[in-house]
């Protein structure tokens, strides 16, 4: 399986003034071979290849010499970039979905640049990562890498530099667990269990709204080009910086104590984007990062050799967890009461309890029910 590993560069000065140039580099490249394709088929009809780009790059490089102070893989993976983002914008298209042609990109619109191969380009070595045309680089190894080192990207957020290492590793299981879970997400609580447990939402952008805000101010008042505004941009980026961090260790910890207890995870298969449009909860919506939670459990299950299941949220809420009537209610009515068998509960729990169900019957483990 692949994982990731991600450690803080500690670069010099020096150092910090050659990633930037090879980051600008690589923009630059990206841009032009963006604008290479769409040429090509605006005045030709052409397709443009990822082949064809490679072999371009030697010319290029005679063109335009600064180019040559950046690994040739690297330069590589730019033309590799491009070919996905059109992979995606066809995909779109067929699913006719919203196409999303590709973009050029400004200055703080690229943000790191790959290193393809372990061994050619970037190694690591007494505890420093090598890197072609860059030289030694301190690192913070807060854990030990474990598996086949294959790729490395270099990112770039704020004014600090990480370095993302993907291993190829064998999975570690957990011991087996019969227990199994239903997982409602919510933003009254961030999780409810179909064991009636509960996590509570932390909702760390309120926390720190006011810190963002009266950041935010400080640098609104700032005229553009200043030292003063970079220096309150910094700022601004910081209290996001920070948001975040809360945000992603959360998750992991949570997901990881998930993970710990059960052995077959159903959590519900949620459309973000269309819930985003309610502009009263996109706010909260984005703050609690539900897709984030989704994604983490999935790797880490597959890593633990749990199993783990996302199904159609549709009418959990409203169907009877216990005898299957359909009971209409508001959101604001935060409790489930049936009419029929007389359970009463909270609407999130009774909702967890169904999409522990529909997972089960999506496993084969309980006979298909007609009700949900």
């Amino acid at each position: 399986m692949n994982k990731t590993f991600k450690y803080r560069l500690l670069p010099t000065k020096k150092q910090k003034r050659i990633l930037q140039e090879q980051l600008n580099e690589c923009r630059w490249l990206y841009n032009y071979f963006l604008e290479e394709r769409k040429n090509a088929w605006e005045k030709e009809k052409k397709s443009v290849t990822r082949f064809d780009q490679y072999n371009s790059l030697p010319n290029l490089k005679k063109e335009r010499s600064s180019l040559n102070k950046v690994y040739s893989q690297v330069l590589q993976n730019v033309a590799d970039r491009i070919d996905k983002s059109f992979e995606n914008f066809f995909r779109r298209v067929r699913n006719r979905e919203e196409p999303g042609y590709p973009r050029f990109k400004g200055y703080n619109r690229y943000d790191s640049f790959t290193y393809k191969q372990a061994g050619f380009g970037w190694k690591i070595e007494n505890d420093q990562l090598c890197f072609s045309k860059i030289g030694s680089v301190k690192v913070k190894f807060h854990r030990p890498i474990v598996g086949v080192l294959k790729t490395c990207i270099l990112r770039k957020k704020a004014n600090k530099w990480y370095a993302c290492i993907s291993v190829d590793c064998q999975p570690k299981p957990l011991p087996k667990s019969e227990r199994a879970v239903g997982i409602d997400v919510g933003l009254e609580n961030f999780a409810t269990f179909s064991s009636k447990e509960k996590i509570a939402n932390p909702r760390f952008f309120k926390s720190e709204e006011r810190a963002l805000t009266k950041a935010q101010r400080k640098l609104s008042k700032q005229s553009k080009g200043t030292l003063e505004r970079q220096k309150a941009k910094k700022i601004v980026v910081r209290v996001h910086e920070r948001i975040s961090n809360k945000r992603h260790n959360f998750i992991h910890q949570e997901s990881r104590k998930i993970i710990n207890l059960f052995g077959i995870i159903c959590i519900e298969k949620l459309n973000i984007k269309n819930m985003m449009q309610n502009h009263y909860l996109a706010k909260s919506i984005a703050d609690v990062a539900w897709n984030q939670f989704a994604q983490v459990l999935t790797f880490k299950a597959e890593e633990a050799g749990r199993q783990f299941v996302a199904v159609d949220p549709h009418n959990t809420n409203q169907i009877c967890s216990q005898c299957g009537t359909v009971v209409k209610k508001k959101l604001s009515t935060r409790w489930h009461k049936c009419s029929v068998c007389g359970i009463r509960l909270h609407r999130d729990i009774n909702a967890s309890r169904n999409i522990l169900a529909l997972g089960l019957q999506s496993l084969g483990l309980v006979p298909r029910s007609s009700r949900l």
